[in-house]
Order: C-alpha cells, then structure tokens, then sequence
C-alpha cells in the first residue's frame, strides 16, 4: 500500500482495535487527543503510532474519526478544515448512528467517507478480520488501508443499524431468559455467570462455524422440531 499520512481521533474500544492491528501490519499512525499527556502515554502501547497535534491535523492524507456520534460535528467544526483550500484530509466517519450524508450536506467542501465496522469492537481487537460497511466506491488509499484490517462492503449504512438492533435484541432476550431460568431453578449465581460468559456465548460461535458436538446438535433438532409444531397448520 503507497504510504499515506494517517490520523486518528478516539483512542476508545474502537480507535484502539484499529490501532492495535494497523501497527501490527507496521503502518504509522498519527493519534489526537486534546490532552496531550494521555495522546503519549496511550503511544507507549504502539511501535509504529506518533503524537499528531491540533495543528498538524489538517496536513494528514487521512483522517480517521472513531469518535461518538455527538462529537464528530462539533470536532470537524473546531478544526475549521473547510477553510483550508491548499490541502484537507479525507474524513473518515466511523460512528454507527451518524448518518455520513449528514455530515457531507454539513461540510460540503470536504471529502467525507463513511466506514462503520458491524461487529463488536472486542471481536476486532482480537481477532481482526473485521467487516466495514460504506456506501459508496471508496478512493484506493482508503479501501486499501481498511483491507489490511478487514474486508470492506458497500452496503446502505442502515443496514448496519438494523442489524446492530436485531443482534443486540436477540443477544439480551437470551440472556434475561437463561437468567429467569437458572433462577426459577435455583441454581448457582455462579452457574448463570458461567452460562453468560462462556457457555452460550462459545455455543453460538460453534452454530455459527458448524462445528456443534453431538449434545448441541440433538439439542438444534428439538428446537426446530419445536418451531416445526408451533407453525401454522396445514390445510
């Protein structure tokens, strides 16, 4: 990938995991932060990161926002970058309820991307192979430095909304309901912790990969032999 001057503003969950594996892959990148005492200490965790200042902000080639839905306007504002008709970054928006056609209709002079990642931002700091989600062709340097992380879709942003809501919707119903359940039962606080953190969840990664074990897979024809009866009847 042709060497590009990269910056990022959120040192959050998920500033973090793109940091994290974009210096894995040794590609530099210039962190802000308005406290430049927690800008450093945060670059002592990266070989391959660098103190980006206020000033130089509007020089970089890419300028990666992984910031909250309510901060980007008001930062992209503060930086006063449309008025810098020499050279501004492209700005890449990261926020999952920050609809990208805002924020261009907001700063039609600057070049806007929209990047959301669909997933959890502990699943990329793990394991990377990440899903970006943008709704329009992005320039190569862009696309590029997304790849080396991940794969890139073009999608509605929308999408990522609705299923962010359906997962999140699912993933709680089940766990208030085995927590009702250990409790109707009796059974150990620690039972149920155990259930949350590792038994469901490790479950559902093997549905997932088709490698369930005999026990789970018995337990899979029950539950559509289940939904098989409570569908409607036949005429």
């Amino acid at each position: 990938m042709k060497q590009q001057r990269i910056g990022l503003v959120g040192i959050g969950k998920l500033g973090t995991a793109l940091m994290t594996h974009w210096d894995k892959k040794s590609i530099p990148i210039g962190v802000y932060h308005p406290v430049e005492t927690k800008a450093r200490n945060y670059l002592h965790l990266f070989q391959n990161g660098y103190h980006l200042t206020e000033s130089e902000i509007g020089n970089v080639d890419i300028l990666v926002l992984a910031l909250p839905a309510t901060e980007i306007i008001p930062f992209i504002s503060s930086l006063k970058l449309q008025s810098n008709a020499q050279h501004t970054p492209s700005i890449i928006n990261m926020a999952t309820n920050l609809a990208t056609n805002e924020l261009m209709t907001k700063f039609p002079s600057l070049e806007v991307h929209g990047m959301k990642y669909m997933g959890h931002s502990r699943d990329l700091l793990e394991h990377a192979n990440g899903l970006f989600i943008t709704e329009s062709v992005l320039p190569p340097k862009i696309k590029e430095l997304f790849e080396e992380i991940g794969r890139v879709k073009i999608d509605r942003e929308s999408c990522l909304t609705e299923v962010n809501k359906l997962a999140t919707y699912f993933a709680l119903k089940t766990a208030i309901n085995i927590e009702t359940e250990f409790a109707d039962k009796g059974l150990s606080p620690e039972y149920l912790k155990r259930a949350l953190t590792s038994l469901a969840p490790e479950v559902i990664r093997s549905y997932n990969e088709g490698s369930l074990g005999h026990f789970a897979k018995e337990i899979v024809k029950e539950i559509k032999a289940e939904k098989s009866s409570d569908g409607p009847t036949s005429h």
